[in-house]
């Protein structure tokens, strides 16, 4: 978790975009640093290497732009972008990743994301896209952008709304095993997590929906949606 405040690299405008710089990767994260301090009006203000330090210093900083990696230690960046928005709606996350599926893209979405551009994008593309994002915008690489007209031209269906947005990710996994009927040491062997892990998240799951038990559990995913087997109807 690395704070730079104003001052560390020389003057910048008092109105610049302030920027975090959140991913697991010491190059990649070089190249924004570099890629930022040659632009005049944006300022990289913290960097963070995990997902629970992005929230960190997001909460610490206040920047008006994140960029985001989605696969990191601690927590996802799908998970860190809920909760930095969650405390500070008016903070702007843009998504830098190299997971381009449908999957990833919608959940960032539905996290609340304002950007989503592949890793390998071009330099005054990314300073573009956080200009943008900055000002209010919603930005998507043109790839991405190519697969989501896509994806609504073939008639697909626009992803529903997260049944259970208090839940993280990970709870989220347990919510639909404990739906499949799956035991708790069958979570365990299948996440790769310890049993008293999946004790905690099972709890945790309770707590936040307010249920009593596994059968309310149950009823209240298959109500949403969840516990279909794939291929099942």
């Amino acid at each position: 978790m690395t704070d730079r405040r104003p001052g560390d690299d020389g003057a910048r405008p008092t109105d610049a975009i302030r920027i975090v710089v959140a991913d697991d990767h010491p190059v990649y994260r070089d190249g924004l640093r570099a890629l930022i301090d040659r632009s005049s009006d944006l300022e990289l203000v913290g960097e963070a290497a995990t997902g629970s330090d992005a929230v960190a210093v997001a909460a610490s900083l206040q920047p008006d732009v994140v960029l985001m990696d989605l696969r990191m230690p601690s927590m996802s960046g799908i998970e860190a972008t809920r909760e930095i928005l969650a405390a500070r709606p008016e903070t702007r996350v843009l998504v830098l990743t190299m997971s381009e599926d449908d999957d990833s893209l919608f959940a960032a979405m539905r996290a609340g994301a304002r950007g989503y551009l592949p890793k390998d994008s071009d330099s005054d593309d990314l300073v573009r896209a956080i200009r943008a994002v900055a000002g209010g915008d919603v930005i998507f690489g043109e790839s991405i952008a190519t697969r989501l007209q896509a994806f609504f031209a073939l008639g697909h269906a626009r992803p529903a709304a997260d049944p259970f947005p208090e839940l993280t990710d990970r709870e989220d996994e347990v919510l639909e095993l404990i739906a499949r009927g799956r035991s708790n040491g069958e979570i365990a062997r299948e996440l790769g997590i310890s049993d008293k892990t999946v004790r905690n998240h099972v709890a945790n799951v309770f707590n936040k929906l307010q249920v009593a038990d596994r059968g309310q559990a149950i009823i209240r995913a298959r109500e949403a949606g969840l516990g279909r087997e794939s291929g099942t109807a």
